[in-house]
C-alpha cells in the first residue's frame, strides 16, 4: 500500500512510497512497464532492462537499439554495488587521419560517419542474464507490443519528427518511411507504431528460444553482434548519407566491430560524503568530475545556506567549474589521472581558487603535477540560446543530436531539427529484495541517422564525443570509448542502497544531479521536493557536443528563483539568463530507508514537460 503524506511542503506529485517496488522514468510507459514486471515476480533488473527496451520505442528522439547506456546497481544477492559499461567504441577504421583525409576537423554529429559499436542492447542483456529472473521474452515482450501495437506519441516526439521532414523526405528517405507512413506527419496522442523494429526484436526472440534462460540470451545477443542485426548495420553503413558537415559520408563501422565487442562490468568510482557512498561511473563518463565536485564543496557549509539562495547557487555552479574544467582537460577512456584527480590535498588547492565573484576562466589542473594538454576553446557566438534553456529554438548547428544545414536545399534544412541539448532517458528502480538500479539510456536518436529499413531503427552518433586534437584523454583512436555525458548516480549509506538517480541533459545531468542530492543530504528535502525545486546550470565549459562552444561565466536559472536571487548573482559576475519556471532538468529518483526497523521504498519523477512518471506500491 502507497503511504502519501499531506503534512510536508507542497510537491507538484505525491513522493511515491510503498514495501513492494518503485520506479521512476522518463517517460510513464517505461515506468509502467517496470512495474508490470516487478508484478509479475521479476526483480529490479529485469524491470530495468524491459522498461529500458521500453523507452527506446516511446521516446525514439532520445534514444534508440543502437544506443549506449551506463548502468550503476546493487544486487542484494551478493550484497556488491557494480557497474556495467554499455558504452560501444569506435570503428577499427575511425583514426583523425581518416577523417582529416574527408577534409574535417571534427567528428559531425550526425550521419553514418559518426557511428560506434551499439552498446545499450549487450548492456541489458549482461544485466538481465545475471542478475535478473525472467527470460527473454518476457522482458522483450512490452517493447515489442509498443512498437508492433503502437502507443500515443508524446507532442515533442511529434514536433521533433516534423522538424525533420525536409532531411528524410529528400535525403534519408528511410527514416521519412517509418515517420511519415504514407507521407504524412504523425499527430501528437495519435498511436504511432515501429512494425520493422516489432519485428528486429520479436525475431531475436524467436530465433534464440530453448534452453535455459542463460543460453537465450547469449543466443540473442550473438543474434545482434555476430548475426542479422550486424550484417544489416554493416550492409547500411557503407551508403554514404548527409551529416551535419553538409556533405555525404559513408560510415566506418562494420559486422567485425561488432563482433569484437561485448558489453563488460566497470567498477564503479566512489566517494564518501556528508555520511553518505556516492558511486559513479569511471573515466570513459563524466562521472568521476561529479566526485571532485563533492571534495570541492566539503570545505564550504553548505547545511547552513539557504538551498534556494544566490550563495548556494554561486559556490555551486562556481566549483562546478573547477570539476567540469577537468572533466574536459583529462576524462576519457585512457590514462585518466583519476588518483590525483581525487585526492585531498589537490582539491583542497582547487577549492582556494573559489571566490565571491565569478570566473571567466577556463581553469583545469595539474593533479599529480601533470600540465593538461591545451583544450580547443571555442566562445559561443553572441546570442546563442544557452543550452537546456525554454523553448527549443531552429538552428543550423546544434548540440545532441547534432545537423548544420548543407549544400542540399539550405534554407529548408536549416530548420530541420530542433535545438535541445540532453536527448536522453533515465529509468531507476528498486524492489522488496534490496535491489536497486540506475540507468541513462541515450543515442540512436532518431535525429541521428537514417532508420535501417530491415531493422526499424538508426545507428548511434556517439563518436562526435572525440577531438581529431592529438594529445587529449579524449582524443579519438581505433576501439576506444568515447567519453560520454550519460552519469546515472547511486548512493549508499551503512553500505546499502539509499537513492538511486539521473537525469538527460547532456552536459547539464551532473549540475541538476548535484544540485538535488545536496538538497537532499543537507536539507532534508523529499525526493519530489528536491526534483521540483527550481533548477540552475552553467555551461562554462566545453561543450561535449557540436559545435563545442564555451560559454563564460554563462549561468542559467529557473524564473522561480526570486528577483533578489537573480540580483545578487548578477551582482557576483554571473552571466544570468533567465529561463521558464519549469524548464531545466529531468530528474527521477528512488530511495531506500528504514523507518522503525521497517524498509520503506520510495520514488519521484520530473513534473517538467509532463511525461516523466514515477510509480510503486
Amino acid at each position: 500500500m502507497v503511504t502519501v503524506f499531506s503534512n510536508g511542503p507542497f510537491t507538484t506529485r505525491p513522493e511515491i512510497r510503498g514495501t513492494f517496488g518503485c520506479a521512476a522514468a522518463t517517460h510513464w510507459l517505461a515506468a509502467a512497464t517496470a512495474m508490470r514486471i516487478l508484478e509479475r515476480g521479476g526483480n529490479a533488473f529485469d524491470a530495468a532492462a524491459a522498461a529500458g527496451f521500453a523507452l527506446q520505442v516511446v521516446e525514439p528522439h532520445l534514444n534508440g537499439p543502437a544506443g549506449e547506456v551506463p548502468i550503476l546497481f546493487y544486487d542484494a544477492r551478493t550484497g556488491k554495488a557494480e557497474g556495467i559499461c554499455g558504452q560501444g567504441v569506435t570503428p577499427a577504421a575511425a583514426t583523425p587521419e581518416r577523417f582529416r583525409e574527408l577534409g574535417l576537423d571534427m567528428v559531425p554529429g550526425t550521419g553514418h560517419l559518426a557511428a560506434c559499436v551499439p552498446g545499450a542492447f549487450s548492456a541489458w542483456l549482461l544485466l538481465l542474464r545475471n542478475h535478473g529472473t525472467l527470460r527473454l521474452k518476457d522482458v522483450l515482450e512490452p517493447a515489442i507490443e509498443l512498437a508492433g501495437g503502437g502507443f500515443p506519441l508524446t507532442l515533442r516526439v511529434a514536433r521533433t519528427i516534423e522538424s525533420m521532414r525536409a532531411l528524410f523526405e529528400s535525403e534519408w528517405t528511410s527514416s521519412a518511411a517509418v515517420y511519415f507512413p504514407g507521407g504524412k506527419a504523425p499527430e501528437a496522442g495519435a498511436l504511432f507504431r515501429n512494425p520493422a523494429l516489432a519485428a528486429t526484436y520479436r525475431r531475436i526472440v524467436d530465433e534464440s528460444a530453448g534452453g535455459s534462460r542463460e543460453v537465450e540470451i547469449e543466443k540473442a545477443e550473438a543474434l545482434w553482434y555476430e548475426g542479422f542485426v550486424a550484417e544489416a548495420i554493416d550492409r547500411a553503413g557503407r551508403e554514404p548519407v548527409l551529416d551535419s558537415s553538409g556533405q555525404r559520408h559513408a560510415g566506418l563501422l562494420t559486422a567485425d566491430d561488432l563482433a569484437r565487442w561485448r558489453a563488460s562490468y566497470d567498477a564503479p568510482v566512489s566517494r564518501n560524503y556528508n555520511g553518505a557512498t556516492v558511486l559513479k561511473c569511471g573515466a570513459w563518463t563524466q562521472g568521476p568530475a561529479f566526485l571532485q565536485w563533492l571534495g570541492l564543496l566539503e570545505g564550504f557549509p553548505l547545511g547552513e545556506l539557504d538551498p534556494l539562495g544566490d550563495e548556494f547557487v554561486h559556490l555551486v555552479t562556481e566549483t562546478g567549474k573547477l570539476a567540469l574544467a577537468d572533466r574536459d582537460a583529462w576524462l576519457g577512456d585512457g590514462d585518466a589521472p583519476l588518483a590525483a584527480l581525487l585526492d585531498p590535498d589537490y582539491i583542497a588547492q582547487r577549492r582556494q581558487l573559489v571566490t565571491a565573484m565569478s570566473s571567466a576562466e577556463f581553469r583545469p589542473g595539474a593533479p599529480g603535477g601533470r600540465l593538461p594538454t591545451p583544450v580547443p576553446l571555442q566562445e559561443a557566438v553572441a546570442g546563442d540560446t544557452p543550452a537546456g534553456v525554454g523553448e527549443p529554438t531552429f538552428t543550423g548547428a546544434i548540440g545532441e543530436p547534432t545537423f548544420a544545414s548543407g549544400s542540399l536545399a539550405e534554407a529548408a534544412l536549416a530548420a530541420h531539427v530542433e535545438r535541445r541539448e540532453g536527448d536522453t532517458c533515465h529509468i531507476c528502480v528498486t524492489d522488496r529484495f534490496g535491489n536497486m538500479v540506475a540507468a541513462t539510456p541515450s543515442g540512436g536518436w532518431l535525429q541521428a541517422s537514417p532508420v535501417i529499413p530491415e531493422l526499424g531503427f538508426g545507428l548511434s552518433t556517439r563518436t562526435q564525443m572525440f577531438w581529431l586534437t592529438p594529445g587529449l584523454p579524449s582524443s579519438l583512436a581505433p576501439g576506444k570509448r568515447p567519453r560520454t555525458t550519460l552519469t546515472p548516480t547511486l548512493v549508499l549509506r551503512d553500505g546499502l542502497p539509499y537513492l538511486g538517480f539521473g537525469t538527460p541533459g547532456g552536459d547539464q545531468q551532473e549540475q541538476w544531479s548535484m544540485a538535488f542530492l545536496l538538497r537532499v543530504l543537507h536539507h532534508g528535502y523529499g525526493l519530489q521536493q528536491a526534483i521540483d525545486a527550481p533548477a540552475f546550470h552553467t555551461s562554462h565549459l566545453v561543450a561535449s557536443f557540436w559545435p563545442r562552444d564555451f560559454k563564460p561565466r554563462s549561468l542559467s536559472v529557473e524564473g522561480r528563483f526570486s528577483r533578489g536571487v537573480i540580483e545578487a548573482l548578477e551582482k557576483r559576475g554571473h552571466d544570468v539568463t533567465v529561463a521558464g519556471d519549469w524548464t531545466l532538468g529531468r530528474l527521477c529518483a528512488v530511495g531506500r530507508e528504514t523507518i522503525e526497523g521497517a524498509p520503506i521504498l520510495r520514488s519521484a519523477a520530473n513534473p517538467r514537460g509532463m511525461q516523466d512518471f514515477a510509480v510503486g506500491r
